[in-house]
């Protein structure tokens, strides 16, 4: 679960990292109120999960309310990376000095936490790392002992943080990774932390993703989920239980398995087509559930053909087949055009089933390849 800004903020705060005072504004009108109770110069920041949004025009400064006001309603409803902006953070301005880089992931490799800071701050962290390395410092945590007070100083002075604000980088690390550990968190990221001319420390920005498996032990979290997400269509797959992606595509994908769905994304940009969405039913999904995934794929309104890619391991091709059955039931006419490729468990019993109304292709390429062409694009 991606939280946004505003709510990631929030938590940092809460845990006693410095953050700017600041509101989430849904019109302009709000917006202006919210400046006009911080006084000064605001930040008007689109809440949406991309990056770059400064350079899309999704932050702007207003140094009165009324600017606030024109600004928020120039960015709601601005489309930022084919994400639109419903909400926009309004917050008091920050004197900045220097921008520094803080944060906490998860090195799947070593299977251990890593803690990271740079001096290289305000700027894409993976273009850092590729282009000057030795501006980021990292140390590795050993969960059974968490992070230490030498490491963390290690890592901070090894970034080269000047001595003035060392400490006050530091208490912010270990904030941050005692949110990461205690929150089952995949990642934690201040970029930046603002050194201001006063030489105090403040998160100007905020990123906390939370691991969705593990939802269930952070309550307080959890009720952020449906706040979280951009667009109100992948909230309501996460009601039926579907991680749905959206993308900016019009071929529609359906799979069990994420390698899968994957690899049928793959091959239908490499058949000229583009990927509408990535929705994976799972392993052993049963007939309701390939039901309400077909018809959550129909409803969107980007979708203009959908291939279903199914290897029965687990899940037998037959229920999938019953599945695809009763969701087709709801229309008199197909709502898109619809191709099914079965391979493995029952899958000639799965065939056989099939409504007539889909096309079936027995090769995964073959079923890419139509999909694309019945989608309009490149066969």
């Amino acid at each position: 679960m991606r939280l946004h800004e505003y709510q990631a903020k929030q938590v940092f705060a809460d845990a006693g990292i410095p953050t700017p005072e600041g509101r989430v504004a849904g019109t302009p009108e709000e917006a202006r109120e919210i400046a006009e109770e911080i006084g000064g110069e605001v930040a008007v920041k689109a809440q949406v999960h991309v990056g770059g949004r400064g350079k899309a025009g999704g932050i702007k400064l207003a140094s009165t309310p009324d600017e606030a006001y024109t600004v928020a309603d120039e960015i709601l409803g601005m489309e930022i990376k084919g994400k639109l902006t419903e909400e926009v953070l309004v917050e008091e301005a920050v004197d900045i000095d220097d921008e520094l880089y803080v944060g906490v992931t998860l090195d799947r490799g070593e299977g251990e936490a890593v803690a990271m800071v740079s001096s290289r701050g305000g700027v894409n962290i993976e273009e850092v790392a590729e282009e000057y390395p030795e501006a980021i410092a990292k140390e590795h945590v050993d969960p059974a002992y968490d992070l230490l007070g030498y490491q963390n100083r290690r890592v901070v002075y090894g970034a080269g943080v000047d001595r003035e604000v060392a400490r006050d980088v530091s208490g912010v690390l270990d904030t941050l990774y005692t949110l990461w550990s205690g929150s089952d968190a995949d990642d934690a990221e201040i970029n930046p932390l603002v050194v201001t001319g006063d030489g105090d420390v403040v998160a100007a920005d905020a990123v906390f993703n939370i691991d969705d498996s593990a939802l269930y032990r952070q309550p307080e979290l959890a009720e952020m989920e449906e706040e979280a997400f951009d667009d109100p269509f992948e909230a309501k797959a996460s009601d039926k239980g579907f991680d749905y992606v959206r993308l900016s595509g019009d071929v529609g994908i359906i799979g069990n398995g994420a390698g899968l769905v994957m690899t049928t994304l793959d091959l239908v940009d490499h058949y000229g087509g583009s990927p509408a969405n990535f929705l994976d039913i799972g392993g052993g999904a049963k007939a309701d559930r390939v039901r309400d995934a077909l018809s959550l794929v129909f409803e969107d309104d980007n979708v203009e053909a959908v291939v279903f890619n199914i290897f029965g391991g687990i899940t037998r091709c037959d229920e999938v087949a019953e599945g695809i059955n009763e969701a087709l039931e709801e229309f008199d006419e197909l709502p898109k055009p619809l191709v099914v490729r079965l391979t493995g468990t029952n899958e000639e019993e799965g065939r056989k089933l099939l409504t007539s109304k889909v096309e079936v292709e027995q090769s995964l390429e073959g079923a890419v390849q139509r999909t694309v062409e019945l989608a309009g694009g490149d066969s």
